[in-house]
């Protein structure tokens, strides 16, 4: 007991990452200047009609708003999530750290019999079940400290997700007046629980496992949390038993032009260009493949499947993805990544995550918008840049990329 004391306190004394937002969308706009308690009142006042009209009862939301406090810290953690800015390396150094593995396999111990009853049921691996609870709350120890209603009211009156905000916010209150929790807590995103639904998520997949009544995300007893994940992940598609991704060797010569979601092949037409897998083998085959370098050509190589996507669900963040994927590998007993990282490369910062995005719509290289996010746009904007300078066509946003830029 002493030792897994221990490796919870290690665990919990680095930064969890950026807990799952099922589904939280990006930006679409700048980022507004901060805002103050005295907004945050008077856009609580003028969202009040809009709750009552979507059926909150005047009661319940003037209790629930009573005293609600503008909280910059989230604001600050909404603008600067760890999927997005922490290079993948440092990332999964957290995310699938040793003893996040050690904690998780005492976990699934602990719970087998209810694993393999909610595996049984939804037909999700109770391994990638385990993952989520994992990487969203340490196994249950850590399951947020905010109040869900003022961190939502925060994010919405901030502006940039202002309508998702508030439809979470008016979830939120009808949890609330139906009685379903007391004590409403969670993170800095308004996300909560075992394995940190948001409040739309828990009205369309969370279930009562243990037959109590009630669909508790929120006790000490995981029961219905990790079920409503199973079922969760079994609305998306989760194939049973199918692989979401294993980490691959790319042959010398290798076209890297087509390391994107966006390219599928059979995996027999992968095999065929020299691709195999790291640990030896033959490719498995699960259907239509992609190959993905989240760290560039220097670092790890992917082929993911469709249960990639059935993650991506839970969170869009490539560096989540590969976290929940890696961390179940790893719980029944697979290696750890074999290829290097680039480590001394670093993230770029958000400013220059934005001017990156600039510098290649006016190089002509459309990035899809200005927003910071390195998504699929702005990574086939960066390829079509490398490609035109020479350059391998990795997508990897990189300081160097930006430096020719300039």
């Amino acid at each position: 007991m002493r030792l897994l004391a221990t490796a919870l306190s290690a665990l919990l004394a680095v930064a969890l990452p950026a807990p799952a937002r099922t589904i939280l969308p990006d930006a679409t706009m700048e980022a507004p200047p901060m805002g103050t308690q005295t907004g945050l009142d008077a856009w609580v006042q003028a969202v009040r009609p809009r709750a009552l009209a979507a059926g909150i009862p005047a009661a319940t939301f003037d209790a629930a708003m009573r005293g609600v406090a503008f909280n910059p810290k989230v604001i600050d953690r909404d603008r600067n999530q760890n999927e997005f800015t922490k290079t993948i390396w440092d990332y999964l150094d957290t995310a699938v750290s040793d003893d996040r593995i050690a904690l998780g396999q005492q976990a699934l111990a602990t719970n087998r019999a209810l694993l393999d009853r909610i595996e049984a049921t939804y037909g999700v691996d109770k391994e990638i079940v385990a993952a989520v609870w994992g990487l969203e709350s340490a196994y249950g120890t850590f399951r947020g400290d905010l109040p869900v209603i003022g961190s939502l009211a925060t994010l919405a009156y901030d502006g940039r997700r202002a309508a998702f905000f508030e439809g979470e916010l008016i979830a939120a209150l009808r949890i609330i007046d139906g009685g379903h929790v007391s004590d409403f807590r969670g993170s800095w995103a308004g996300a909560s629980g075992h394995t940190q639904f948001m409040p739309t998520s828990w009205e369309n997949f969370a279930v009562d496992f243990d037959g109590d009544g009630k669909r508790n995300l929120w006790s000490d007893d995981p029961a219905d949390a990790l079920a409503s994940t199973a079922a969760y992940l079994r609305h998306w598609g989760w194939q049973k038993g199918a692989l979401w991704g294993l980490e691959v060797r790319l042959p010398d010569g290798f076209d890297y032009d087509q390391t994107t979601e966006a390219v599928k092949k059979p995996v027999a037409d992968w095999a065929a260009l020299g691709v195999t897998p790291m640990a030896g083998g033959p490719l498995p085959d699960h259907g239509p493949a992609s190959i993905l370098l989240p760290g560039g050509s220097r670092g790890a190589a992917f082929l993911i499947f469709a249960n990639f996507q059935v993650i991506e669900k839970y969170n869009t963040a490539d560096a989540y993805v590969i976290g929940i994927g890696h961390l179940a590998d790893r719980l029944k007993g697979g290696p750890a990544i074999a290829a290097t990282w680039p480590r001394d490369l670093r993230a770029l910062t958000l400013p220059e995550r934005h001017e990156l995005q600039e510098r290649l719509g006016a190089a002509g290289f459309d990035p899809g918008g200005v927003d910071g996010r390195m998504g699929p746009k702005t990574i086939a904007a960066v390829k079509a840049f490398q490609k035109a300078r020479g350059l391998v066509p990795d997508g990897y946003p990189s300081l160097d990329i930006l430096t020719r830029l300039r």
